[in-house]
């Protein structure tokens, strides 16, 4: 563990954002599965299994910081692959596939959050939280208005 305290900024949050994103890519490359794949199926899961495309479209294209082109990709790449279905049109859903790839990368990350977190005390997590919280707020406002 590191005994130095530096200042939350852009590098700190990126350097831990990329070590634990490098952790979690280790698992989607043994599933075939890209970070961009990984967020989309995680976007359908938490609207209950199924979502307009349209919709998942946005989602991944906020989220990821991402064009619409990218985002359709994903999608398109899900559902070719029969992870997603399309039940009617301009809707997606997990497939039984889908949703036990979901489930299985989902685990996995929870087990790499686990270790990674462990040990640090419950309010410094509370507070980072609330610090990158606000950070993102920021941030997204900014985008917003460009």
């Amino acid at each position: 563990m590191t005994t130095t305290n530096p200042t939350v900024n852009g590098q700190v949050i990126g350097l831990a954002h990329y070590a634990g994103r490098g952790l979690l890519e280790t698992v989607l490359a043994r599933t075939g599965t890209t970070f961009d794949q990984s967020v989309a199926l995680r976007a359908v899961a938490d609207a209950g299994g199924t979502v307009a495309r349209d919709r998942l479209v946005d989602r991944l294209t906020g989220a990821l910081k991402t064009g619409e082109a990218p985002a359709r990709q994903a999608v398109d790449e899900l559902t070719a692959a029969k992870l997603l279905d399309e039940p009617a049109a301009g809707q997606v859903s997990l497939t039984d596939s889908g949703r036990e790839l979901f489930e299985s990368i989902r685990a996995a990350g929870s087990e790499i959050a686990a270790r990674l977190y462990a040990g640090i005390p419950a309010q410094d997590l509370e507070t980072s939280g609330r610090v990158l919280t606000l950070v993102t707020e920021r941030a997204n406002a900014e985008l917003a208005a460009l």
